[in-house]
């Protein structure tokens, strides 16, 4: 099992710089999330993949502020 940074589960406020890379990044999800809302049918499938999207937006700001080993980017 890998051994997680003592902040793992922590909070680390974001810089200036790490919230506006934040906010590019999650309206590219959003815009994304639209074009699957509006090509693809309704459905499970549909909510598997807004649902995934979602999740990876929320692990984008998590690299966004963290380094690989779990410490906080500065």
């Amino acid at each position: 099992m890998a051994v997680l940074h003592a902040s793992t589960f922590g909070y680390l406020k974001p810089t200036d710089d790490q919230m506006e890379l934040m906010t590019t990044c999650r309206e590219a999800a959003a815009d994304y999330a639209e074009v699957i809302d509006q090509f693809m049918p309704d459905g499970p499938d549909k909510t598997y993949a807004l649902r995934q999207l979602r999740e990876v937006a929320m692990w984008v700001n998590i690299g966004i502020t963290r380094n690989p080993d779990g410490s906080a980017r500065s």
